[in-house]
């Protein structure tokens, strides 16, 4: 069995998720843009929200932009954006014909059924990454919320759980893998409040009005899945179903109860920001919009979940928004009518 890790998509995750791995032994390459080349040389430092950091000399990683590094790969993570899904799949197909077992470690529904259609005779496994990766400085990728990785239970990735848990991230198998993705959906529904608030993630959670705006999300997303016979798991320490109540409540209560069970940098901010900022296309399509095609096809709308997808498809157009709380609330109390 080849025993090169393969992470095809390195952006800001595939980066760190890299480089813990390769600084806890296992021999990795990297596939990204030219954009991260220059981070990707290093020096890289990779700190965590423990207070640890893990060094990585300048020239250690095997950065590369040429899909040819596919063909000694035991292990592909996939952490590319939702929509270039179908071209990682293309790629693997076609350089890494040897089969490795391939981890689709991305946001949104249907990333995993889109590999699968691509690759037929390849182990392919969905998985998540429950943190955020930021870079608050160059030359530094940090851990800015809690955590960790998830996938489906599959034998093929047995082999590879101890890399992980040297790495520090520990690749947790559950067999209740739609139902947990759908867990984490609902948190990542405030991705596109936290782009379009321009503040960062934890001063946006900290004010009731935009909390307000994120358990219309949730709350219609709970509906759409009670509709569609779904029942989301529990990825945080509340359970789905709690958190349109726990978000509207003041301001005080939340940072006493909810807040306070949460660790979260201060300059942490949603992937979603990050592409908005760097004039990026966001997966919106395949957050928000994923309740909307759900409601869809349960022959129902979702309407506050639509007006974000319509905002943020907007802002990419446009220049980095920065909505005021109540605006934003407006704005979809309005369409949701």
């Amino acid at each position: 069995m080849a025993n090169r890790i393969v992470v095809l998509g390195a952006g800001l995750i595939g980066l760190y998720v890299g480089g813990l791995l390769q600084a806890a032994g296992a021999p990795v390459s990297l596939i990204g843009r030219s954009r991260m080349r220059a981070l990707a040389s290093g020096p890289l430092v990779l700190s965590g929200l423990d207070g640890s950091r893990v060094k990585i000399p300048a020239g250690a990683l095997d950065y590369s932009e040429d899909p040819a590094a596919l063909a000694d790969a035991g292990l592909v993570l996939v952490t590319v954006k939702s929509a270039d899904t179908g071209e990682a799949g293309e790629a693997i197909a076609t350089g890494a014909p040897q089969r490795p077992v391939v981890l689709s470690l991305q946001n949104g529904i249907g990333n995993t059924d889109v590999l699968q259609t691509r690759l037929p005779d390849y182990d392919v496994a969905a998985g998540m990454v429950a943190f955020n990766v930021a870079s608050p400085e160059p030359g530094r990728l940090h851990r800015a919320t809690e955590g960790g990785l998830m996938c489906a239970r599959t034998p093929a990735l047995e082999a590879w759980l101890p890399s992980f848990e040297a790495a520090g991230l520990p690749l947790v198998m559950r067999t209740d893998f739609v139902p947990v993705q759908w867990g984490k959906l609902l948190l990542n529904l405030n991705n596109a409040v936290n782009a379009l608030s321009g503040v960062p993630l934890a001063a946006e959670l900290a004010q009731r009005s935009y909390r307000r705006v994120f358990a219309l999300l949730v709350a219609e997303a709970l509906r759409t899945l009670r509709a569609s016979a779904i029942v989301p798991a529990r990825v945080t320490r509340l359970p789905p179903q709690a958190l349109p109540t726990m978000l509207r409540v003041p301001d005080a209560v939340y940072g006493r109860v909810v807040g306070a069970a949460f660790s979260m940098d201060p300059e942490a901010r949603s992937s979603m920001w990050e592409d908005l900022s760097a004039g990026r296309r966001t997966e919106v399509d395949y957050l928000n919009g994923a309740v909307v095609r759900l409601a869809e096809r349960a022959g129902r709308t979702a309407p506050h979940n639509a007006t974000i997808v319509e905002l943020i498809h907007a802002a990419e157009s446009g220049s980095l928004p920065a909505y005021p709380a109540e605006e934003l609330y407006a704005r979809l109390l309005t369409n949701g009518r």
